[in-house]
Parts: structure tokens; C-alpha cells; sequence
């Protein structure tokens, strides 16, 4: 089985890049070759994944079946991937706007930069040196897919996207607020 999705991103979001823009700022966002945002298939994935588990142990499951090991694959307890590879593929989750953006040179409107700093608990004051910009994208909405779903799993995967409601770097601290919705198809 096949699975399309669509994420409605509601807040400011930062899928990280490990890099930084100098003095200017601290951590950039992943972009494509096309200078736009996309949330990697493995960030996908590992969203699921976590969905999943909690659900699973919602219901008193804690052994891992066979289906559960086609789709995500076995995870040793450093969080490699190792023993059991998965057959299912999880795709980059990219814009859904991206041509038009792309034809009317639209990316750097895409970003904008937050300011945090830590406060002294004590004077009320900020630390010193702990100013900190991190580059987020506007809301916005991506769309994705996961292929080769086993079908006994189908539904679990379905059900775990509407479970997802934040994602990327900041999700305790209010970026990518998001809604996640996925319906079967046969070719993706």
C-alpha cells in the first residue's frame, strides 16, 4: 500500500541543517537545490515511528511485529538502523507550492529570523552571550509519501499522522505547529 500526505504547517517551523550564516545567524534550515524548505524523509519516519509507539502502547503492545519491522525496519538503542532493513520508503515532505514560488522567485520570502536568549532566573537580566537567532519558515503547506506501506500496518499509519501535531527543532517551545492528513493511494 501506498500513502499521500499533506502537512498544514500553522507556526514559524525549523527543520535544521547543521549549519549557521556566520555572525548573522546560528542555525539555518535544510533547503533543496531550488533554495526551498523541505522536511527530510527520515524526520517523517522518525515522527511516525514515535507516533506509532506511543499508540502501541496505548494499547499494552511493547514486541515489535513483523509488519511494524517491514515498515520502519529494527532500531538498536543508539537509534541506528540495523538487523531488520525496512521496505517501506519514506519520501521528503516538500512544498506544494514550489513551482509557482520557484517561477516567480519567491524563496527568500520563505524565512525569517527569531532572537532567543536565556534570562538569569535570579536578576531578571539576560546571560551574557546566550543571544541566539534561528532561521524558521512562514506556515505553510508540504505534501509527501510513504510507499510500499504493509497493509496490516496501513490504517496505523494513517491514524499516527493526525496523532503528529509539531515537528522540527522548537516543538516545545511553539514552532511547527502542524495537522497531518494522509489517505491511500494506489500509485505515488
Amino acid at each position: 500500500m501506498n500513502i499521500r500526505y499533506t502537512i498544514q504547517i500553522h507556526s514559524y517551523w525549523h527543520c535544521g541543517s547543521g549549519l549557521a550564516a556566520g555572525a548573522d545567524v546560528d542555525a539555518l534550515v535544510i533547503r533543496d537545490h531550488d533554495n526551498l524548505p523541505f522536511i527530510p524523509g527520515k524526520t517523517i519516519k522518525g515522527l511516525i515511528r514515535e507516533a506509532v509507539n506511543e499508540m502501541l502502547g496505548f494499547e499494552g503492545k511493547e514486541e515489535a511485529d513483523d509488519a511494524y519491522l517491514e515498515l520502519f525496519g529494527w532500531e538498536n538503542q543508539k537509534g541506528d538502523d540495523c538487523g531488520h532493513t525496512a521496505n517501506a520508503f519514506f519520501s521528503n515532505a516538500t512544498l506544494i507550492e514550489a513551482e509557482a514560488i520557484k517561477a516567480n522567485s519567491l524563496q527568500d520570502f520563505l524565512y525569517e529570523s527569531i532572537a532567543q536568549t536565556a534570562i538569569n532566573s535570579t536578576t531578571g537580566t539576560a546571560e551574557e552571550h546566550s543571544l541566539r537567532k534561528t532561521q524558521v519558515v512562514v506556515p505553510c503547506y508540504l505534501e509527501g509519501y510513504i510507499k510500499n506501506v504493509p497493509e496490516e500496518m496501513g490504517q496505523t499509519v494513517l491514524n499516527a499522522l493526525k496523532y503528529i501535531k509539531r515537528l522540527g527543532v522548537g516543538r516545545n517551545r511553539g514552532l511547527g505547529r502542524c495537522t497531518i492528513n494522509g489517505r491511500k493511494e494506489e500509485n505515488v
